[in-house]
């Protein structure tokens, strides 16, 4: 079992990333996803930047692969994904349709991002069909989910040679829009926005009337006010057959938990969540909120 790095969801200046990165070399993660996902106005890398840093994490060992937006509203914000699919050097994650279209007509082989509804093992032909080579199981779906599509996917020929990804650590993408929230936040338009989310490394939590986490704004895109915390289960998804799993990058902490992870698969050692800061109620087939188990991280 490996462990991936997602694509940074936030709005980090360049200084930042750049030390994330750099600290990502020495991480015992294998793949690396680089690229905007979010926002197409975060520009403290530009999409010939996130190629050569791609190359330099090469040179290193990593994996890498290039994400694309999962929103896409304008021609810019089109043109910029088909550079990514054209890239010609790195596998590419489709968080849009219109990217998997993209690289279909090349023939290149692609992950299918969280953000693809994939809910039945026969989208997933459709898409192996068009070159699918990982998917990354989209965040709702509970582990009964992922064992019957598995299974079905077993049934139809479509399951050996496709790699499986969960993300199993991060505030969870709940929805995206074509307004922007922390603009609105701010009293500010969207095409004015004055870059705000610069100011917000982990979004803006929002809390219910009795002081519960409840949600995250995070530009265009509403985060669970948790973290979706699947670290727990990885011997369950050894199990099933997951191949990969992917830690979102924090602002804070995220070599640190990638190491420990790391630790307890080499070691066979069981790993425990925050019940005061996670969630993992999706994975139990129940609300995205609620925490089952218990224990310190």
């Amino acid at each position: 079992m490996r462990i991936s790095l997602g694509p940074v969801l936030y709005f980090w200046p360049r200084e930042r990333l750049e030390a994330f990165y750099a600290a990502s070399v020495a991480s015992p993660a294998e793949i690396v996803y680089l690229g905007e996902t979010v926002c197409s106005k975060r520009r403290s890398f530009r999409p010939d930047d996130w190629v050569q840093l791609g190359r330099e994490l090469a040179k290193a060992g990593k994996q890498v692969v290039l994400s694309t937006l999962t929103l896409v509203e304008s021609r810019a914000e089109m043109g910029v994904m088909k550079r990514l699919c054209r890239n010609g050097e790195f596998l590419v994650e489709a968080n849009d349709l219109a990217a998997v279209k993209l690289l279909a007509e090349q023939g290149l082989p692609f992950v299918a991002g969280p953000a693809i509804n994939v809910y039945n093992a026969y989208t997933l032909r459709v898409l192996r069909r068009q070159g699918l080579q990982r998917w990354v199981m989209p965040f709702e779906l509970s582990r009964h989910d992922l064992e019957t599509i598995l299974a079905d996917a077993e049934r139809l020929g479509v399951r050996d040679g496709l790699e499986l990804e969960v993300y199993s650590y991060g505030r969870i993408p709940l929805a995206y829009s074509a307004r922007c929230f922390t603009a609105r936040h701010h009293n500010l338009q969207k095409d004015q926005c004055e870059l705000r989310c610069l100011q917000d490394p982990a979004g803006i939590p929002l809390r219910t009337q009795e002081g519960e986490e409840f949600l995250t704004i995070n530009g265009i895109q509403t985060q669970s006010g948790r973290i979706y915390d699947l670290r727990p289960e990885w011997q369950d998804m050894r199990a099933l057959g997951v191949d990969i799993m992917r830690i979102s990058p924090q602002p804070e902490g995220t070599p640190e938990l990638v190491q420990r992870l790391h630790d307890a698969i080499r070691q066979g050692k069981p790993l425990r969540a925050d019940p005061a800061r996670a969630c993992n109620g999706y994975w139990y087939g129940g609300p995205g909120m609620v925490f089952h188990g218990a224990g310190d991280a």
